[in-house]
C-alpha cells in the first residue's frame, strides 16, 4: 500500500510539472496555431529570473512568482511583436524562427550568467514533508500540485469567462469575421503569446528548486510539453490535464518497473502509436474554423 501510494504521488508530481510546462504551450499552440520551439527557453528564463531575484535582491520564491510572470510575459510580447506576428500561417517559417530564437536566448543567458549550474532555494515553509499513510510526501511537491490546479483554473477562467477570452475564441474560430466586428486580432494574439510565455516563466520558477538551472534546461521540457498538448488534443485544456496525468503516471510506473531511460522511451513510443491512429488527440476541441 505504501509503495502504491508513493508511486501514485510520483505520477501526480510528474504530471503536475508537465502540466505547468505544457499549459502555456497549449494556449499558444491551441489557439494561435503557432509551434513555438522557443517555449522551453521561456521556461529557462523563468528559472533564471527566479535565481537572479533570489541571489541579488534576496527575495524568496513565492514573492518572485508575479515578478517572473511579468518579466517573461514581456519577453514573449517582444518576440511576438518583432518576429512571430509576421509569420502567422507560415508554419515552417515559424518553426525555424522560434528554434533560432531559442538558440539565441540560450547563448544570451550563457554570456550574461555563465554556463555553470545555478540553484534556487525551496521556501523554508515548504522545505519539509507531510506524512500521508506512512509515506513522506515533500511539501513543495504538494505545493506544485496545488499551484498547477489553481493556474489551470485561472487559465480556464481567462479563456472562458472574460471579454478577452471571448475575443480570443472568436479570433481562433474565424479571424476575418472577428475583424469585421471590430476585434483587433493582432492585439489579441500578442496578449495571448505574452500570457502563454508568462505561464512558461512561472513553470520555470516553480521547477527551479527541484531541477538545476542551466541554459539548456528548457530543451528537456519542450518535447514533453508538446507530447502533452498533442496527446490531449490541440485547444483542449481538459485534454492537457488528462494527458499530463497519463504521461506522468505512465512515466512513473515504467520507471518503477524498469528504469528512467526505458520509461521515457516507452512513453514516447506510446505517444507515437497514439498519434498514428488518433492524430487529433484524445480530447480534441471541437468548433468552427
Amino acid at each position: 500500500m505504501d509503495i502504491l501510494l508513493g508511486q501514485l504521488f510520483t505520477g501526480l508530481s510528474i504530471g503536475s510539472v508537465l502540466l505547468l510546462v505544457a499549459l502555456g504551450l497549449a494556449i499558444i499552440y491551441g489557439t494561435m496555431g503557432v509551434i513555438n520551439l522557443a517555449h522551453g527557453e521561456f521556461v529557462m528564463l523563468g528559472a533564471y529570473a527566479t535565481w537572479f531575484l533570489q541571489s541579488t535582491l534576496g527575495l524568496t520564491l513565492l514573492p518572485c512568482l508575479l515578478v517572473v510572470f511579468l518579466m517573461v510575459a514581456a519577453a514573449g510580447w517582444a518576440v511576438e511583436r518583432t518576429i512571430v506576428r509576421f509569420l502567422y500561417r507560415r508554419p515552417l517559417d515559424t518553426i525555424l524562427a522560434t528554434w533560432g530564437i531559442g538558440i539565441m536566448l540560450q547563448q544570451a543567458v550563457r554570456l550574461a550568467a555563465g554556463a555553470d549550474l545555478r540553484y534556487v532555494q525551496t521556501p523554508d515553509q515548504l522545505a519539509g514533508s507531510i506524512d500521508l499513510a506512512g509515506v513522506a510526501i515533500p511539501s513543495y511537491r504538494l505545493f506544485i500540485l496545488a499551484f498547477s490546479a489553481a493556474l489551470l483554473g485561472l487559465t480556464w477562467f481567462v479563456v472562458q469567462r472574460t471579454e478577452f477570452g471571448m475575443k480570443l475564441r472568436a479570433v481562433t474560430q474565424n479571424r476575418e469575421m472577428a475583424s469585421c466586428y471590430g476585434i483587433d486580432s493582432a492585439r489579441i494574439f500578442t496578449l495571448t503569446f505574452a500570457f502563454g510565455s508568462g505561464l512558461a516563466g512561472l513553470a520555470g520558477a516553480l521547477i527551479a528548486p527541484i531541477k538545476s538551472v542551466a541554459p539548456d534546461m528548457g530543451t528537456n521540457f519542450v518535447v514533453d510539453a508538446f507530447m502533452v498538448v498533442v496527446v490531449g488534443g490541440v485547444g483542449s485544456l481538459f485534454g492537457t490535464v488528462a494527458s499530463a496525468g497519463l504521461i506522468g503516471g505512465g512515466t512513473a510506473g515504467f520507471a518503477f518497473l524498469l528504469n528512467d531511460t526505458l520509461a521515457k522511451a516507452l512513453v514516447f513510443l506510446g505517444v507515437v502509436v497514439l498519434v498514428r491512429f488518433r492524430p487529433q488527440g484524445l480530447f480534441a476541441a471541437t468548433g468552427r474554423r
